[in-house]
């Protein structure tokens, strides 16, 4: 059975050019592949450059699947990206070829690799407590999750405002704990985990890099039209490391050097939640991406890389 090949590890550690490097190497070997995005906010159309989404003409011609599939006032929902990720990999099973699993988003990541099942919504209770944030700020929030499930208010932490309004949602309608990953999951389907890491003293300065070219490349600009498509109604996509920033700066809220800084600081928190999550992955193969000779390294990992 073909297997899932995952690519994962933190921002700025070079997923993608790993993945077309992979599956470049598969077709030489008669052995087509198709990558499935697993970034959360590459799922969004528009947003590109604060994403580091690659431009059609830079994928090789390697087919690419779950991109630029919401508009920007839609809400991401790992739930749906499940259902329609995985129909992405059966399909692209179904052609015979192999499909790769490429992204930092966690817990999206996880819900293709593995059993889970994630509750549904209530529209009342969502907006009660999206109310509550916009009113008293996630500090309350966690405070209030903390009482009901302390795991989960530790793993998301007391700022991630819209992660406390789904964990405090599925515990009010159905008295549940959010989906989470067992210390055994299930595997939805066999698949080979790729992790690649960096120290975190070389991985910082190249995600300071990243930020500062983000704005050097035309962040604001984009995101100047993308409010033109309704962003600031996106409860998701609003919300995204750097986009949020350069909205404020836009608005005048803070100065271009203060949205450079905060977007620094919040990538960084961001890659530490990610080399955690990702360092749960036990059966996973840890790579360093400053390594030469990361595509032979990844390849041997590999069953379908040797047929």
């Amino acid at each position: 059975m073909t297997p899932i090949v995952a690519v994962v590890g933190a921002t700025g550690t070079g997923k993608s050019a790993l993945s077309l490097d992979i599956a470049e190497h598969l077709r030489t070997e008669g052995r087509p592949a198709e990558i499935v995005n697993a970034d959360a906010m590459q799922l969004y159309r528009g947003m590109d450059i604060g994403t580091a989404k690659l431009p059609p003409e830079e994928r090789r011609g390697i087919p690419h699947h779950m991109l630029d599939v919401l508009d920007v006032t839609a809400e991401a929902t790992v739930a749906a990206y499940q259902q329609e990720a995985r129909a992405a990999v059966s399909g692209i099973l179904d052609r015979g070829a192999v499909p790769i699993l490429v992204g930092g988003s966690g817990l999206y990541v996880s819900s293709v690799l593995f059993d889970y099942d994630f509750p549904g919504t209530d529209p009342e209770v969502r907006q009660r407590l999206e109310r509550e944030l916009a009113e008293t700020g996630p500090g309350m929030l966690h405070r209030r999750l903390r009482e009901v499930d302390p795991g989960a208010a530790q793993r998301i932490g007391a700022h991630n405002g819209r992660r406390l309004v789904r964990a405090l949602e599925v515990v009010e309608i159905s008295g549940a704990q959010p989906a989470r990953e067992a210390a055994e999951p299930r595997a939805w389907h066999p698949a080979r985990i790729i992790t690649l890491t960096l120290p975190r003293d070389e991985l910082v300065p190249r995600l300071d890099a990243r930020v500062e070219g983000m704005w050097a490349d035309g962040l604001v600009e984009e995101v100047a039209d993308l409010l033109g498509d309704g962003l600031a109604d996106g409860v998701t996509a609003s919300r995204a490391i750097g986009y949020a920033q350069a909205a404020r700066q836009l608005a005048g809220g803070i100065t271009q050097a203060e949205a450079i800084e905060e977007t620094r600081a919040l990538t960084r928190r961001y890659a530490r939640r990610q080399v955690s999550w990702f360092g749960r992955y036990v059966d996973a193969v840890q790579l360093d991406a400053r390594d030469e000779r990361l595509l032979p390294q990844a390849l041997d990992a590999l069953p379908v890389a040797r047929p």
